[in-house]
């Protein structure tokens, strides 16, 4: 959950609009990739702003709600199973839904109400998340249980098959030419798990905890080695060996997604799903062909199944207008088109209220969490394969 704190000083500039932020939120949103020793640092040489005003400007934005949380992020793909859930909800226990799952679900991160601008396949499924649970347990055992605790009628599970695009940075995107794409198409990730030792489990909760404002300093991690109960040396050392092993995500400034910020400016106003479903044997190609194009934030090979014309690659992209994520949308598939890649069918759905937080991966919190809800957890637990 964001951490409530005092507003900034009043001469300190805590709105985006505002050069000398601006060129800060351009690097810190999402380019400081794995564990940096000195991410402050790295953020003001990419900036070329002195570490103290980083540092300033940062503290100022996060108590004034322009950033929404500073943390170390996480490939948490590598450490849970996850996926994207797609929610039939009546709608008259859709309000209780949503609010249940952002604040009572410690596994659910984004929890999003979406719309199609016309009766399509799979219109029905207003409440879209994601969903994670540790290592060992049943996505589909949890995802009953929250089915049955938000009344549910159905709900269709995503998971990635592989990852192609994973990075939110709203400032660097904004006034991007229609159809603006790298020379080369986007490197494929796959999803992998990682198994962690108690010690590594033991720095990796102190690693991710979200910063409050006193605690961002140029010595960042001094204090989360302590909360981990091991020496500087040690905490970087494991930092870094997670890091090696792709379970290091990046060290990150959130900026509220269309929520009014210092202000009364909003960073973005549209959230938009595309959906698209290509040949089977297409779908890597197509992803990668996706996600080379700069204005998308994420993007995957997700099965959508029937309920939603069995597409297959999803990708998501945000902006302050609705008809230019369009037309990055037309590009897109013209691209798609030139090349000979053919798009059966093909979608928009648009995100409105929503609220982010990180899901929760720590398999005692899971154990705890169901112990509190009256399930055993070891009940929760994946059937072994015949």
């Amino acid at each position: 959950m964001t951490i409530l704190a005092s507003a900034p000083p009043a001469h300190i500039p805590a709105d985006v609009g505002d050069p000398i932020n601006a060129a800060i939120l351009a690097i810190s949103e999402d380019t400081i990739q794995g564990f940096s020793i000195d991410p402050f640092g790295e953020i003001a040489e990419k900036s070329s702003t002195p570490v103290n005003v980083v540092i300033e400007r940062i503290q100022a934005m996060l108590r004034a709600g322009t950033i929404r949380r500073v943390r170390q992020t996480l490939m948490a793909t590598n450490l849970a199973q996850g996926s994207l859930v797609a929610w039939q909800v009546p709608a008259d226990k859709l309000d209780a839904a949503f609010q249940y799952l952002f604040e009572g679900d410690p596994f659910s991160g984004h929890v999003v109400l979406r719309s199609t601008d016309s009766a399509t396949p799979g219109s029905q499924y207003k409440l879209w998340t994601t969903l994670k649970v540790p290592q060992g347990y049943s996505l589909s055992k949890y995802a009953d249980f929250l089915a049955e605790k938000i009344g549910a009628e159905r709900y269709r599970l995503m998971p990635a098959k592989c990852l192609f695009v994973l990075g939110v940075g709203h400032i660097r995107r904004r006034g991007l030419e229609i159809g603006s794409k790298a020379q080369q198409p986007a490197d494929v990730q796959d999803m992998q798990i990682v198994q962690l030792s108690d010690l590594e489990w033991q720095v990796l909760m102190a690693l991710k905890r979200e910063f409050a404002p006193e605690e961002l300093t140029r010595n960042l991690w001094d204090a989360r080695a302590v909360e981990a109960g091991v020496t500087l040396v040690c905490f970087t050392e494991i930092a870094t060996s997670l890091h090696n092993r792709g379970v290091i995500g990046r060290f990150s400034t959130f900026l509220e997604h269309v929520k009014p910020t210092a202000g009364e400016e909003r960073v973005t106003r549209y959230n938009a799903l595309f959906h698209w479903a290509v040949p089977k044997g297409r779908e890597l190609e197509t992803g990668r062909e996706v996600g080379r194009f700069h204005i998308m934030t994420h993007a995957y090979w997700r099965e959508g199944g029937p309920e939603f014309r069995d597409v297959n690659i999803m990708g998501v992209a945000h902006g302050l207008d609705k008809s230019v994520l369009l037309a990055h949308k037309a590009a897109m598939d013209a691209h798609l088109e030139s090349i000979g890649i053919p798009a059966g069918y093909t979608n928009v759905f648009w995100g409105g209220r929503s609220e982010i937080k990180p899901s929760e991966i720590s398999p005692h919190a899971f154990r705890d969490f169901c112990k509190k809800n009256g399930l055993d957890p070891e009940s929760m637990r994946e059937t072994p394969p015949i």
